[in-house]
Protein backbone atom coordinates (compact mmCIF):
# COMPACT_ATOMS: atom_id res chain seq x y z
CA UNK A 1 0.00 0.00 0.00
CA UNK A 2 1.31 3.43 -0.95
CA UNK A 3 1.40 6.31 1.48
CA UNK A 4 -0.55 8.22 -1.15
CA UNK A 5 -3.45 5.75 -0.97
CA UNK A 6 -3.61 6.05 2.81
CA UNK A 7 -3.42 9.84 2.61
CA UNK A 8 -6.28 9.95 0.09
CA UNK A 9 -8.52 7.52 1.98
CA UNK A 10 -7.87 8.79 5.49
CA UNK A 11 -6.71 12.41 5.19
CA UNK A 12 -7.79 13.17 8.76
CA UNK A 13 -6.12 10.05 10.17
CA UNK A 14 -9.55 8.39 10.49
CA UNK A 15 -11.40 6.48 7.76
CA UNK A 16 -14.83 8.12 7.47
CA UNK A 17 -17.13 5.55 5.91
CA UNK A 18 -20.51 6.53 4.48
CA UNK A 19 -23.13 3.87 5.30
CA UNK A 20 -26.55 3.61 3.63
CA UNK A 21 -28.98 2.76 6.44
CA UNK A 22 -31.89 2.01 4.08
CA UNK A 23 -30.27 -1.18 2.77
CA UNK A 24 -31.63 -3.67 5.30
CA UNK A 25 -29.46 -6.48 3.91
CA UNK A 26 -26.20 -4.64 4.47
CA UNK A 27 -27.15 -2.83 7.69
CA UNK A 28 -29.00 -5.32 9.87
CA UNK A 29 -28.99 -3.67 13.27
CA UNK A 30 -27.37 -1.35 15.80
CA UNK A 31 -24.80 -1.98 18.48
CA UNK A 32 -25.26 -1.11 22.14
CA UNK A 33 -23.72 2.28 21.30
CA UNK A 34 -26.11 2.77 18.33
CA UNK A 35 -23.39 2.12 15.73
CA UNK A 36 -24.68 0.53 12.50
CA UNK A 37 -24.02 -3.22 12.36
CA UNK A 38 -23.98 -5.54 9.37
CA UNK A 39 -21.99 -6.56 6.32
CA UNK A 40 -21.35 -3.00 5.07
CA UNK A 41 -20.17 -1.57 8.41
CA UNK A 42 -17.91 -4.61 8.89
CA UNK A 43 -16.44 -4.14 5.41
CA UNK A 44 -15.65 -0.53 6.36
CA UNK A 45 -14.03 -1.70 9.60
CA UNK A 46 -11.92 -4.25 7.69
CA UNK A 47 -10.73 -1.58 5.25
CA UNK A 48 -9.80 0.73 8.12
CA UNK A 49 -7.90 -2.09 9.82
CA UNK A 50 -5.98 -2.78 6.60
CA UNK A 51 -5.06 0.90 6.40
CA UNK A 52 -3.99 0.94 10.04
CA UNK A 53 -6.40 3.74 11.00
CA UNK A 54 -9.56 4.03 13.14
CA UNK A 55 -12.96 4.02 11.44
CA UNK A 56 -15.86 6.46 11.86
CA UNK A 57 -19.19 5.38 10.36
CA UNK A 58 -21.17 8.22 8.77
CA UNK A 59 -24.83 7.12 8.42
CA UNK A 60 -27.17 8.26 5.64
CA UNK A 61 -30.90 7.61 5.35
CA UNK A 62 -30.69 6.80 1.64
CA UNK A 63 -28.13 6.00 -1.06
CA UNK A 64 -29.05 9.23 -2.82
CA UNK A 65 -28.08 11.32 0.21
CA UNK A 66 -24.81 9.43 0.53
CA UNK A 67 -24.01 9.93 -3.14
CA UNK A 68 -24.87 13.63 -2.99
CA UNK A 69 -22.33 14.15 -0.21
CA UNK A 70 -19.35 13.12 -2.35
CA UNK A 71 -16.77 15.88 -2.53
CA UNK A 72 -18.12 17.68 0.55
CA UNK A 73 -15.48 16.26 2.92
CA UNK A 74 -18.19 14.31 4.76
CA UNK A 75 -16.93 10.80 3.95
CA UNK A 76 -13.78 9.18 2.57
CA UNK A 77 -15.28 5.91 1.36
CA UNK A 78 -18.91 5.11 0.65
CA UNK A 79 -20.59 1.70 0.63
CA UNK A 80 -23.27 2.07 -1.98
CA UNK A 81 -24.75 0.55 -5.14
CA UNK A 82 -22.63 1.21 -8.22
CA UNK A 83 -24.68 2.97 -10.92
CA UNK A 84 -23.67 5.02 -14.00
CA UNK A 85 -25.29 8.23 -12.72
CA UNK A 86 -23.15 8.07 -9.58
CA UNK A 87 -19.96 7.17 -11.47
CA UNK A 88 -19.63 10.71 -12.82
CA UNK A 89 -18.22 11.87 -9.47
CA UNK A 90 -17.53 8.59 -7.67
CA UNK A 91 -14.94 5.89 -8.35
CA UNK A 92 -16.37 2.43 -7.65
CA UNK A 93 -14.69 -0.88 -7.01
CA UNK A 94 -16.14 -4.01 -8.56
CA UNK A 95 -19.10 -5.31 -6.56
CA UNK A 96 -18.42 -7.23 -3.36
CA UNK A 97 -22.01 -8.49 -3.06
CA UNK A 98 -25.01 -8.68 -5.38
CA UNK A 99 -28.72 -8.36 -4.60
CA UNK A 100 -31.40 -9.55 -7.02
CA UNK A 101 -33.98 -6.93 -8.03
CA UNK A 102 -37.37 -7.97 -9.42
CA UNK A 103 -41.07 -7.08 -9.50
CA UNK A 104 -44.17 -7.78 -7.42
CA UNK A 105 -47.63 -7.65 -9.00
CA UNK A 106 -51.03 -7.52 -7.26
CA UNK A 107 -53.55 -10.37 -7.05
CA UNK A 108 -55.10 -11.20 -10.43
CA UNK A 109 -52.39 -9.43 -12.45
CA UNK A 110 -52.04 -10.43 -16.09
CA UNK A 111 -48.29 -9.83 -15.86
CA UNK A 112 -46.50 -13.15 -15.55
CA UNK A 113 -42.90 -12.41 -16.52
CA UNK A 114 -40.23 -9.72 -16.26
CA UNK A 115 -40.36 -9.11 -20.00
CA UNK A 116 -44.06 -8.18 -19.92
CA UNK A 117 -43.65 -5.25 -17.52
CA UNK A 118 -42.15 -2.59 -19.80
CA UNK A 119 -45.21 -1.68 -21.84
CA UNK A 120 -47.60 1.25 -22.09
CA UNK A 121 -50.24 1.45 -19.38
CA UNK A 122 -48.06 -0.23 -16.75
CA UNK A 123 -47.16 1.92 -13.74
CA UNK A 124 -44.13 0.86 -11.69
CA UNK A 125 -43.69 2.07 -8.10
CA UNK A 126 -40.05 2.21 -6.99
CA UNK A 127 -38.05 3.68 -4.13
CA UNK A 128 -36.56 6.91 -5.48
CA UNK A 129 -32.82 7.01 -6.15
CA UNK A 130 -32.25 3.41 -5.14
CA UNK A 131 -29.63 1.60 -7.22
CA UNK A 132 -32.27 -0.53 -8.93
CA UNK A 133 -34.44 2.57 -9.40
CA UNK A 134 -31.57 4.24 -11.25
CA UNK A 135 -31.23 1.11 -13.41
CA UNK A 136 -34.94 1.33 -14.26
CA UNK A 137 -34.59 5.02 -15.16
CA UNK A 138 -31.96 4.03 -17.72
CA UNK A 139 -33.78 0.99 -19.13
CA UNK A 140 -37.57 1.36 -18.90
CA UNK A 141 -38.84 2.62 -22.27
CA UNK A 142 -42.64 2.23 -22.31
CA UNK A 143 -43.99 1.76 -18.78
CA UNK A 144 -44.42 4.72 -16.41
CA UNK A 145 -41.89 4.81 -13.57
CA UNK A 146 -43.22 6.34 -10.35
CA UNK A 147 -40.34 7.11 -7.98
CA UNK A 148 -41.39 7.55 -4.35
CA UNK A 149 -39.14 8.48 -1.45
CA UNK A 150 -38.67 5.44 0.79
CA UNK A 151 -39.38 1.71 0.63
CA UNK A 152 -42.54 1.79 2.74
CA UNK A 153 -43.92 4.76 0.83
CA UNK A 154 -43.32 2.97 -2.47
CA UNK A 155 -45.30 -0.04 -1.24
CA UNK A 156 -48.10 2.19 0.06
CA UNK A 157 -48.33 3.96 -3.30
CA UNK A 158 -48.46 0.61 -5.10
CA UNK A 159 -51.20 -0.67 -2.79
CA UNK A 160 -53.30 2.45 -2.27
CA UNK A 161 -53.36 3.59 -5.90
CA UNK A 162 -53.63 0.04 -7.25
CA UNK A 163 -50.54 0.33 -9.44
CA UNK A 164 -49.60 -2.54 -11.73
CA UNK A 165 -46.08 -3.22 -10.45
CA UNK A 166 -43.81 -2.68 -7.43
CA UNK A 167 -40.07 -2.87 -8.10
CA UNK A 168 -37.70 -3.87 -5.31
CA UNK A 169 -35.00 -6.12 -3.97
CA UNK A 170 -36.28 -9.67 -3.78
CA UNK A 171 -35.71 -9.99 0.01
CA UNK A 172 -37.71 -6.82 0.60
CA UNK A 173 -40.52 -7.94 -1.71
CA UNK A 174 -40.72 -11.21 0.22
CA UNK A 175 -41.66 -9.08 3.26
CA UNK A 176 -44.02 -6.84 1.28
CA UNK A 177 -45.94 -9.76 -0.16
CA UNK A 178 -47.01 -10.76 3.35
CA UNK A 179 -48.98 -7.50 3.48
CA UNK A 180 -50.82 -8.28 0.22
CA UNK A 181 -52.31 -11.79 0.16
CA UNK A 182 -52.53 -13.16 -3.38
CA UNK A 183 -49.80 -10.94 -4.78
CA UNK A 184 -47.01 -12.52 -6.84
CA UNK A 185 -43.27 -11.93 -7.13
CA UNK A 186 -42.27 -12.46 -10.75
CA UNK A 187 -39.59 -15.10 -11.40
CA UNK A 188 -36.10 -14.03 -12.39
CA UNK A 189 -34.61 -10.57 -12.08
CA UNK A 190 -34.45 -7.35 -14.06
CA UNK A 191 -31.12 -6.42 -12.51
CA UNK A 192 -28.65 -7.44 -9.84
CA UNK A 193 -27.72 -4.48 -7.68
CA UNK A 194 -23.96 -4.26 -7.47
CA UNK A 195 -22.96 -3.17 -3.96
CA UNK A 196 -19.49 -1.68 -4.09
CA UNK A 197 -16.99 0.42 -2.16
CA UNK A 198 -16.36 3.90 -3.48
CA UNK A 199 -14.33 7.05 -3.07
CA UNK A 200 -14.28 10.46 -4.72
CA UNK A 201 -13.12 10.35 -8.34
CA UNK A 202 -9.88 12.34 -7.80
CA UNK A 203 -8.59 9.71 -5.32
CA UNK A 204 -6.88 7.55 -7.94
CA UNK A 205 -4.40 5.82 -5.63
CA UNK A 206 -7.13 5.29 -3.05
CA UNK A 207 -9.48 3.85 -5.66
CA UNK A 208 -6.82 1.38 -6.81
CA UNK A 209 -6.25 0.27 -3.23
CA UNK A 210 -9.98 -0.25 -2.61
CA UNK A 211 -10.34 -2.23 -5.85
CA UNK A 212 -7.56 -4.59 -4.79
CA UNK A 213 -8.97 -4.88 -1.27
CA UNK A 214 -12.42 -5.87 -2.53
CA UNK A 215 -11.04 -8.57 -4.83
CA UNK A 216 -8.99 -10.02 -1.98
CA UNK A 217 -11.99 -9.84 0.36
CA UNK A 218 -14.03 -11.94 -2.08
CA UNK A 219 -11.20 -14.37 -2.82
CA UNK A 220 -10.21 -14.90 0.83
CA UNK A 221 -13.74 -15.63 2.01
CA UNK A 222 -14.05 -12.44 4.08
CA UNK A 223 -17.23 -11.34 2.32
CA UNK A 224 -18.80 -14.81 2.57
CA UNK A 225 -17.93 -14.93 6.27
CA UNK A 226 -19.59 -11.55 6.88
CA UNK A 227 -22.77 -12.71 5.14
CA UNK A 228 -22.77 -15.81 7.32
CA UNK A 229 -21.94 -13.84 10.48
CA UNK A 230 -24.94 -11.56 10.05
CA UNK A 231 -27.19 -14.39 8.76
CA UNK A 232 -28.34 -12.39 5.74
CA UNK A 233 -30.62 -14.05 3.21
CA UNK A 234 -30.69 -12.61 -0.31
CA UNK A 235 -27.04 -11.54 -0.54
CA UNK A 236 -24.48 -13.38 -2.63
CA UNK A 237 -20.74 -12.82 -3.02
CA UNK A 238 -20.11 -11.05 -6.31
CA UNK A 239 -17.91 -12.84 -8.87
CA UNK A 240 -14.21 -12.09 -8.95
CA UNK A 241 -13.23 -9.69 -11.69
CA UNK A 242 -11.18 -11.08 -14.54
CA UNK A 243 -7.57 -9.84 -14.41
Amino acid sequence: MSDKARAELAPTGVLRAGINLSNFLLVTGRSATAEPEGVAPDMARAIAQSLGVPVHLVPYKSPGELGDAVGTNAWDIGLIGAEPQRAEKIAFTAAYVEIEATYMVPPGSALKSIGEVDRKGVRIAVSARSAYGLWLENNIKNATLMAISGLDAAFNKFRDEKLEVLAGLRPGLLKDIEKMPGATILPGKFSAVQQAVSTAKPNKAGAEYLAAFVEQAKKSGLVANLIEKHKVKGLSVAPLTTP
